[in-house]
């Protein structure tokens, strides 16, 4: 019989302290789904999933190359992708590690299939904004996404590595991480790409930009968008609609979203660019957008998350920001009571604005 290389389980692998070969894994995915909790029920698909001979996983992208849709991963290159991340981090058998993140998303499932091929020892928990607290366990490596890694400051010291994705870390909580001792780094990638290709070091020795795993090659095509080459996780190349500026061959700068970019009078602005220095004036959720104007074509405004904010002396705090350029003030400020999220927690821009206009 062929060997399929996702069915060789790492001998030192332990799911909840208990170690599983490939034939026990099958029970326990049956076992979740049939008896388990929702998010346990989600691990038990995956497993199944894993275990079969199929040599595809289907998932539902983030929309990061285009609109939402349906794709099949090779279980062979989800192998590669583990495989690269523990290289990187020089993850070691018998390590452990925290599966925090839905298993219905490419990052949850990835958790596993490192668990599973590097032979760490994996717990779960259910997925919350606050996964640390219902353990005292010291962990190798851990992926969260932002919110939970926010609400998780006074337990990172527990932690090793930490990896963070799903969404772009504030220099807020960039500046509240530069105080724990676990090494964080912020990750680049999507479900096209198996979870991340690129890290970015966020303390103890920060780094400016992202640097690919291994076996990694960028470009960026006329719109400056990167352009990923990775011929042991992906068939093809990957275009993006991230505007980024190439560091080197293997090191890059993200700028922002190409579908973002609001032309106002002809200035391109990018509104994570904007975003991030507002960063030190503003403690609410908000973002920047632009909204159609007749001299302009697009107008640029801030969205913020605060009712009872003094819209005149918040905006008298960011004109005095030094490397602000003129054209990056907001014309208009937009505060509203609350946000509309996505089902995963994040601001829903879209539905926002579909408010204002």
């Amino acid at each position: 019989m062929e060997n399929l290389i996702w069915h060789n389980i790492h001998p030192q692998f332990k799911l909840n302290g208990v170690s599983y070969e490939l034939e026990d894994l099958v029970e326990i995915g049956y076992s979740l789904v049939k008896e388990g909790e929702p998010f346990e029920v989600r691990i038990g698909d995956f497993i199944l999933d894993w275990t079969s001979d199929n040599p595809t996983i289907e998932v539902l992208t983030s929309g990061s190359t285009g609109r939402p849709k349906r794709i099949a991963l090779k279980k062979e290159h989800m192998v590669n992708s583990a495989m690269a991340t523990g290289d990187y981090f020089q993850l070691r058998p018998s390590q452990s590690a925290l599966l925090c993140l839905p298993c219905t998303g490419i990052a949850g499932k990835m958790m596993l299939v490192r668990a599973m091929i590097l032979g760490l020892h994996l717990d779960y928990v259910e997925p919350s904004s606050t996964p640390l607290s219902s353990t005292n366990t010291n962990y190798d490596f851990v992926a969260m996404v932002p919110l939970q890694v926010q609400n998780s400051l006074n337990k990172l010291d527990d932690v090793q590595t930490l990896i963070i994705g799903g969404a772009p870390v504030d220099s807020n909580l960039r500046r509240k991480l530069s105080e724990v001792s676990a090494n964080v780094f912020e990750t680049y990638g999507m479900t096209e790409t198996i979870t991340h290709i690129a890290v970015k070091r966020i303390n103890n020795n920060p780094k400016l930009y992202f640097e690919t795993l291994p076996n990694i090659d960028i470009a960026v095509d006329g719109r400056e968008c990167l352009v990923i080459d990775a011929p042991k996780i992906s068939e093809g190349k990957i275009v993006t609609n991230d505007v980024v500026e190439l560091v080197g061959g293997n090191q890059f700068k993200w700028l922002g979203r190409f579908d973002s970019i609001i032309n106002s009078g002809g200035v391109k602005l990018i509104p994570e660019e904007i975003e991030k220095k507002l960063n030190t004036v503003i403690q609410s959720r908000f973002f920047i957008a632009g909204i159609p104007d007749e001299a302009l074509g697009q107008k640029l405004i801030l969205v913020i998350e605060a009712p009872r904010v003094d819209t005149t002396e918040l905006l008298k705090k960011i004109k005095g920001l030094p490397d602000l350029h003129k054209y990056e003030i907001p014309k208009e400020v937009y505060a509203l009571k609350s946000f509309v999220e996505t089902g995963s927690g994040k601001v829903h821009r879209k539905k926002i604005m579909e408010q204002i206009l």
